[in-house]
C-alpha cells in the first residue's frame, strides 16, 4: 500500500520508493531519510500528510506520498 492509505499514528516500514525515474524526487525523499527499511508514521492528514521519520516531522504532498510503498510493522 502507499503512504496515502496509512492510518494515523500507526508505525509502518518503508518497502520501496517508486519515483518512476524522477531522480530529483528520489534524491529529495532520500535526504529526508525516506528509504527502504526505515520506519515512518503519519502524524496528521489534511491537504498534505505530516509524517515522522527518524524523530523529525515533514509535510509531504499526496504525489510524494503515492511514491512511498509501506507495510505494517
Amino acid at each position: 500500500m502507499t503512504l496515502n492509505e496509512a492510518t494515523l499514528g500507526e508505525v509502518y516500514t518503508i518497502v520501496s520508493v517508486n519515483t518512476e525515474g524522477d531522480d530529483e524526487m528520489e534524491s529529495f525523499l532520500f535526504s529526508l531519510g525516506c528509504y527502504s527499511g526505515e520506519n515512518i508514521t503519519v502524524v496528521d492528514k489534511k491537504r498534505n500528510l505530516v509524517v515522522s521519520i527518524k524523530d523529525a516531522r515533514y509535510n509531504i504532498d499526496p504525489e510524494l506520498a503515492s511514491a512511498i510503498e509501506i507495510e505494517s510493522k
